[in-house]
């Protein structure tokens, strides 16, 4: 039986207030709002819109609030075309909450986030029912017990596993055993690992978890990845202009399971995810700038020698 759906994903969402500001102000001091902006946003949600935008066929598996933030977030999945059969509507219950303020000057932004209780996702609500129509799962960490019910039933029906995670949850190390492909926030690595070395500590995390590929996102600098068998490999940025970094890792992921999925070798998937996470930074919003499969192939063949890499990186990845 061929599956129903090239993508399930299972994790959070949010709807974010954007903040728009000409420059940070200083500590305790004032600063003009220069607009104010209700955008619907959320890790795992923004990942599956965009693979969605990609042509993917997708299913989102969350939480959302009854409130008018909730309806704005339901109705952006719903308009790209995705499945929310098996999104839970809690009564009484805000929707998550974000109020992300950016600096126009950079792009930059800071992040004042808020979930409340009743919007966790129960482990009883994941059957392999929901599971099994998938080609890929991809995960946040947030609900812990819940993705990790998700991705074993994936490991058992020998669907592949992508994981989103940029902070140390009580019992992921039990998420990790059943994933394929771990995609981390920069900092996560180290802090999983005690390593601060961060080509160690991926390699640590491969090691001890038998994964396909352990890599991490770098920002301004790309992304590194270690690809079994195979070893280190590095993905310079692009260089675009930046209005706003909101969403960028959450779009990164989103093109990296459309990559993976479509057959595509590692360093090419990392970096179309680059220039998807990039192009997303050219317009304002966790999702305003999801760009076509035509728009990404157009900024890779473009940048020439213009990326941004970490010299760094870039020379450790070609000995390794």
């Amino acid at each position: 039986m061929n599956p129903q759906f090239d993508l399930v994903g299972v994790g959070l969402n949010a709807t974010d207030t954007l903040i728009l500001v000409s420059h940070f102000p200083a500590y305790a001091g004032k600063e003009l709002i220069q607009e104010e902006i209700l955008s619907p946003g959320g890790q795992v949600a923004s990942a599956m819109v965009t693979a969605a935008r990609l042509g993917l066929r997708v299913k989102y598996i969350g939480t959302v609030g009854d409130d008018e933030r909730g309806r704005v977030q339901l109705a952006s999945l719903d308009e790209s075309g995705i499945n929310v059969d098996d999104v839970e509507v809690r009564g009484n219950c805000p929707n998550q909450t974000a109020y992300i303020i950016i600096d126009r000057s950079t792009g930059e932004r800071t992040v004042l986030w808020s979930r409340p209780e009743c919007l966790r996702l129960q482990a009883s609500s994941i059957t392999p029912e929901k599971i099994a129509g998938a080609r890929m799962l991809h995960i946040d960490g947030h609900d812990t017990p819940a993705v990790e019910k998700a991705a074993r039933i994936a490991r058992e029906l020998g669907i592949p596993v992508s994981v989103d995670i940029d902070t140390i949850y009580h019992g992921f190390d039990r998420v990790l055993a059943c994933v394929d492909y771990l995609v981390a926030s920069s900092d996560f690595p180290a802090q999983w690992t005690s390593e601060r070395d961060p080509f160690r500590a991926l390699e640590l995390i491969q090691n001890e978890y038998g994964m396909r590929v352990a890599a991490m996102t770098l920002g301004a600098h790309g992304a590194l990845a270690r690809v079994a068998g195979e070893g280190f490999i590095y993905s310079p940025a692009f260089v675009v202009n930046c209005v706003d970094t909101t969403g960028a890792g959450d779009v990164f992921h989103g093109a990296f399971c459309y990559a993976v999925l479509k057959g595509m070798a590692m360093r090419e998937t990392l970096e179309f995810a680059n220039a998807m996470a990039a192009l997303n930074c050219t317009r304002i919003g966790a999702r305003g700038g999801i760009g076509t499969l035509e728009q990404a192939r157009a900024l890779i063949e473009s940048s020439g020698n213009s990326r941004r890499a970490h010299p760094d990186f870039a020379v450790r990845s070609s000995r390794a």
